[in-house]
């Protein structure tokens, strides 16, 4: 049981590492220096897919940390 939550927790976490590098770039500093103004925008089609896939990541990285902590 152990290991096999040990993979999945791993898996998981590389899936997220590359759908957090996935998304699209913020201003960063930029807009604190009088850059690019915030501008409201929607999310769709692949972007919107990747934020939700990043949630449910985070959400599968969480329970299979817990469920490993009580296991042990």
């Amino acid at each position: 049981m152990n290991l096999a939550l040990s993979i999945t927790q791993a898996t998981t976490a590389i899936l997220l590492i590359i759908s957090i590098l996935l998304q699209q770039r913020g201003t960063g500093l930029s807009g604190a220096f009088g850059g690019e103004g915030n501008v409201y925008r929607t999310k769709r089609g692949v972007e919107k897919i990747l934020f939700f896939a990043t949630i449910i990541f985070a959400l599968v990285f969480f329970a299979s940390s817990l469920a490993r902590m009580f296991v042990q």
